[in-house]
């Protein structure tokens, strides 16, 4: 080993000694070894939910079914269906009511401590976007209620998937596309400046369930940490406190694509579902944990029964895994953390929903519309369920959490 490489590693050795207490000086979470701890250094048991289908709708939020599936096929069923401007107005709306400050204080009552909040590129384009004057207004409410937020980019430009969960072409172009991939780096630089000097920000969630497990596309694996290397270089250029967390190839499931870490303040996460809810399904996350010494994070899982939610809360909590369940909000759902009521004419707006799209089926389809006085009083009437005082809290879910089900 030469003089350089040894005083190389000794300032990297110095620069993992001397961070956490300079996160710490400066009032950010940050890692400590293979703890996530506050800004005081003590650990950090992470209990949060998702705010997904805010920022990105999904299809089976909704109870479609084949189709629309995502986010720009259900705004494009809406401009179908009561026109452009008003479906314009309808998904402004949507965005202002989904999350208010009641649902903020219903989740600090119950005992969660996190949330994770999908985010759609495009609301980021820019420096006064629609997305920064939402997410400010939420983080706003985290700090009064003492909730740390962890912004993910669900969707990112060109998608990392190439399905409905990152509202892309029907590729994950994002790996092959240079255009793509500078407009990725512009959103972190855009959100990490934004956020540098926010502590209830707890960190970056860089890419969500990047690379499906489809045998075609796990060519993209090796691109995947590279890929990530960009990203944290940028946002590392504007913000030095927040921590960056990656997850790992198909579906956030495969940590066999990292290497050694390369960042003093980095979290890695994983996604699971429908799995054995024991230790057995998270010991290849442990070997990971130990073999790196840093911390590890469940970012989604749910979608099952109350009693699967419970064994598997306590198999994350019982080897210190903190968790955010997926999502806290569905229509007409019980594994969620709150639900509301189909609205009127919902069946008739899920029928018109099933038939074939295409210009072929267009006589079709427009014979077979809902009125327009139906399908305008079916989106109006989801408006207003969606309101937190028309929610309910689905108790047996929120007590499968170990937390406390509360009443509004």
């Amino acid at each position: 080993m030469n003089l350089l490489t040894k005083r190389s590693i000794c300032r990297l050795s110095l620069l993992l000694l001397i961070s956490p207490a300079l996160y710490a000086q400066r009032g950010f979470v940050h890692t400590k070894g293979s703890d996530l701890v506050d800004a005081k250094g003590l650990p950090l048991m992470l209990r949060g939910t998702n705010l997904g289908n805010w920022f990105e709708p999904e299809g089976y939020m909704f109870h479609f079914e084949d189709n629309p599936q995502s986010t720009s096929e259900i705004e494009g069923l809406t401009e179908e269906l009561i026109g452009p401007d008003k479906a314009e107005a309808f998904w402004k709306q949507w965005r202002e009511t989904y999350i208010t400050e009641a649902d903020m204080d219903l989740l600090k009552k119950s005992g969660f401590n996190s949330v994770r909040v999908p985010l759609h590129w495009k609301f980021f384009d820019s420096d006064n976007s629609e997305g920064f004057r939402l997410l400010d207004r939420l983080i706003q409410w985290a700090r009064k209620d003492n909730v740390y937020v962890i912004l993910d980019l669900h969707c990112a430009p060109g998608g990392q998937t190439g399905t409905n969960i990152d509202d892309s072409l029907g590729y994950p172009w994002l790996y092959r596309s240079p255009e793509a991939q500078a407009n990725t780096l512009a959103i972190w630089r855009r959100l990490a400046a934004h956020y540098k000097n926010e502590p209830i920000v707890l960190g970056y969630d860089l890419l969500n369930e990047p690379i499906p497990h489809f045998p075609q596309l796990q060519q993209y694996n090796k691109d995947l940490e590279p890929l990530y290397r960009k990203i944290v270089a940028t946002v590392r250029e504007v913000d030095k406190n927040h921590v960056v967390i990656l997850g790992g190839a198909q579906w956030d499931s495969n940590f066999n694509v990292f290497g050694q870490p390369f960042d003093s303040n980095v979290m890695y996460t994983f996604h699971k579902y429908w799995t054995a809810p024991d230790v057995s399904v998270i010991q290849p996350y442990l070997d990971f944990r130990d073999k790196y010494h840093v911390p590890i994070w469940l970012g989604e899982s749910g979608e099952n029964k109350d009693e699967w939610i419970a064994a598997f809360t306590k198999t994350l909590e019982a080897n210190h895994i903190g968790w955010c369940f997926w999502p806290y909000k569905k229509m007409d759902a019980t594994s969620s953390v709150v639900t509301f009521d189909r609205p009127a004419h919902w069946d008739e707006v899920l029928a018109f929903a099933k038939l074939p799209t295409g210009t072929g089926n267009a006589e079709k389809r427009i014979a077979a519309r809902p009125p327009m006085e139906d399908a305008q009083a079916a989106f109006d009437d989801l408006l207003k369920k969606i309101q937190f005082a028309n929610t309910r809290v689905n108790a047996g879910y929120v007590q499968a959490l170990g937390l406390t089900p509360v009443s509004h």
